[in-house]
């Protein structure tokens, strides 16, 4: 009975069913195998809210990212992120890579930044005569750029599950993702060189104007940033202060969500959004707590000190397993799944947990853009109508230099531990 059961499973999760139904039932299936009472699968769950208070951010900051994505934030910022880097030569594709990258991290997850920016800068790319399939590869890999900037709902629940500081995660993010984001518009303004492209002139006045517009925008990575790491408060109270200063300006002051019209849509959108977070992150966590009482991950250090002997080797693999665990799993379902499993390998190979983070995530973000799972290019091909093949082959020079800064990012913990220096490790 029970192997028929796992055949059934295997069977759901091929066809199509959703994952976390798949979890929940091998979860159930093993503690049915031990004797142990369903109930025990919820104590995963409890054992998590009893020990951190940081799980209310998802929330807080799901409502704020999905009230700027309703709004014309989006508008109004890469207005401003033109009049500031527009000169530029490929100025319109550093603006899109900057604004995608920033509106990701707020959002909470790539495929919103894929619908409210992706209408929005394609025209404008394609009437700057840029090349369709440049075009579209830009937009599908800059969607989903921004993971490891906070406050990414990414790195957050990271943190949750790894038992990491959130904080330090919050700072190891910066440079790795501006990294990223600098090779690729590098990438963006050597493939503008000799073009007759009519490059903006910086104004000041236009950058006023645009900062004018902006103006309550802007300030917002300021206001969490230095809010945090000035200590006036925690990602916690970040995550509240930034939920109420958003809805105050996009209701009260700018008027783009009507207060009684849209606000109620607002709220019901985002709790459907963390509702599925918090429900993966229940099935998901009974699923990995009962390998773990299996001793899965002590059986995988084991037969992983037969073949690999150096940090250099165990980093190798494990981008290699990382890349293809992103093409498969959703991004929450990969963290709280797969990091259980992997922290115990990492700390017998010495690598420093903040730098496991930033590695994970960067994984997983390439993954997004890789068949046959990849989301992003699902996303990317129905916002632009385009098929999908069109769309992976459009982003596979853009993946190519996202892997050439993974290897950097990796082999260099430099740039995920500089900027704490208390705890900066050797590089492997």
């Amino acid at each position: 009975m029970i192997g028929l059961l796992i055949l059934g499973l295997l069977l759901l999760a091929v066809s199509g069913a959703p994952l976390f139904l798949v979890m929940a039932g091998a979860a159930m299936l093993g503690y049915a195998g031990q004797d142990t009472p369903p109930v025990a699968m919820l104590d995963q769950m409890f054992r998590l809210a009893q020990e951190t208070s940081t799980l209310v951010a998802l929330p807080l900051f799901t409502f704020a990212g999905y009230l700027l994505a309703e709004s014309g934030a989006p508008k109004r910022l890469v207005q401003f992120s033109q009049a500031l880097l527009g000169w530029m030569p490929g100025g319109l594709a550093v603006v899109s890579l900057v604004a995608c990258s920033v509106f990701t991290a707020f959002s909470g997850a790539s495929g919103v930044t894929v619908i409210a920016l992706g209408g929005l800068l394609l025209p404008a790319l394609r009437q700057d005569h840029y090349e369709e399939k440049f075009s579209l590869g830009l937009l599908t890999t800059s969607g989903s750029m921004g993971l490891l900037l906070p406050p990414s709902l990414a790195l957050i629940l990271y943190g949750i599950v790894a038992k990491t500081n959130v904080d330090d995660l919050f700072r190891a993010g910066i440079l790795p993702c501006a990294l990223m984001v600098a090779v690729l518009s590098g990438y963006s303004i050597w493939a503008a060189r000799g073009s007759q492209r009519q490059r903006l002139t910086f104004s000041a006045a236009r950058l006023w104007k645009a900062f004018r517009a902006a103006l309550w925008e802007v300030p917002i990575p300021i206001l969490i940033l230095g809010g945090i790491y000035g200590g006036f408060f925690t990602v916690t109270d970040a995550a509240a202060v930034t939920a109420f200063y958003v809805l105050v300006i996009e209701v009260g002051i700018y008027r783009d969500i009507h207060a009684v019209r849209d606000l109620p849509r607002v709220c019901v959108d985002s709790l459907v959004l963390i509702g599925s977070i918090l429900l993966i992150l229940m099935c998901a966590l009974s699923f990995t707590g009962y390998l773990v009482d299996q001793e899965v991950p002590a059986r995988i250090l084991d037969w992983m000190k037969r073949y690999l002997q150096s940090p250099v080797s165990f980093l190798l693999m494990l981008n290699l397993f990382l890349l293809v665990v992103g093409c498969l799993l959703d991004i929450f379902s990969a963290i709280v799944v797969v990091v259980p499993l992997i922290l115990p390998l990492a700390e017998q190979f010495q690598v420093h947990p903040v730098h496991l983070g930033i590695l994970f995530l960067s994984n997983l973000q390439i993954g997004f853009l890789t068949p046959p799972v990849g989301m992003g290019l699902f996303l990317a091909g129905s916002r632009f109508e385009k098929p999908i093949l069109l769309i992976f082959r459009a982003t596979l020079p853009f993946l190519l230099l996202l892997l050439v800064s993974l290897l950097l990012i990796t082999y260099v913990p430099w740039f995920s531990l500089v900027l704490l220096a208390e705890q900066a490790a050797p590089a492997p």
